[in-house]
């Protein structure tokens, strides 16, 4: 069973599982809600490489509904700068984590009022996103 929670800045939950099914698992949740992978940051790797730290998984994905991006870049040309959407999930103390930030905190940085139901439709299908993987099997 999932915990979902939220921050001030993104919302997020707890799942179930291995940690790399737990990345495909999210992948497959927003392909449901149409955002694409952008991409993944695999921070462990890198952190081991670049440093030599070892870190529990630790993976950034980069998402994107085209649909609602090109929404946003017309009201707002320089959003790029705030895309794509980013959702981490990580390991800690044996549970998997994942968590997407909040479109709405950031089109706050934007201060563009056209991005208001952009960010709402977007928060909607990030919400749903992350309450599937409570339901999906593990």
């Amino acid at each position: 069973m999932a915990e979902t929670s939220t921050s001030s800045y993104g919302i997020g939950t707890t799942v179930e599982g291995p940690f790399a099914q737990a990345v495909q698992r999210v992948k497959e949740a927003f392909k449901a809600e149409q955002f694409g992978t952008l991409s993944e940051i695999d921070v462990t790797a890198t952190l081991r490489e670049k440093t030599g730290e070892a870190i529990e998984p630790y993976t950034i994905l980069g998402m994107c509904n085209p649909r609602l991006a090109s929404s946003a870049i017309q009201a707002e040309h320089e959003i790029g700068l705030l895309l794509p959407c980013n959702v981490l999930v990580h390991e800690c103390g044996g549970r998997v984590h994942v968590s997407a930030q909040d479109p709405r905190v950031l089109m706050q940085v934007a201060q563009n009022e056209a991005l208001r139901p952009i960010a709402e439709e977007a928060r909607q299908r990030i919400e749903r996103a992350i309450a599937s993987l409570g339901s999906a099997q593990a």
